[in-house]
Formats: structure tokens, C-alpha cells, sequence
């Protein structure tokens, strides 16, 4: 994970997994609108696991 992805993922979340396919976008988008924090997470959740494989 590059340290622009993580702010990018705390700044504005849907943009960070943007290359991460529709369905990463769409969770990360809806949990967003949710609440900021758990759209957040969400995305450091899937840019973490993507790192990982």
C-alpha cells in the first residue's frame, strides 16, 4: 500500500480502490454514503488485501 493510496483512502475512499473492479467501488461507495468512517475502512480493507495477494 503507497502512502498516496492511504490518504487517498482517507480523503475520498470510492477514488482509492477505483482500479479495484465495480463491485470494490460500489461497497466502498454505499458505505461511504453510510458514514465516512466505515467507507474508510472499507477501503483500506480491500487496498490492504489486494496488497497482500
Amino acid at each position: 500500500m503507497s502512502f498516496l493510496r492511504v490518504l487517498l483512502a482517507i480523503i475520498f475512499p470510492p477514488l482509492a480502490v477505483l482500479d479495484k473492479g465495480c463491485g470494490s467501488i460500489l461497497i466502498v461507495t454505499l458505505l461511504t454514503l453510510a458514514g465516512w468512517i466505515p467507507g474508510v475502512l472499507a477501503a483500506l480493507i480491500i487496498l490492504n488485501r489486494s496488497c497482500s495477494n
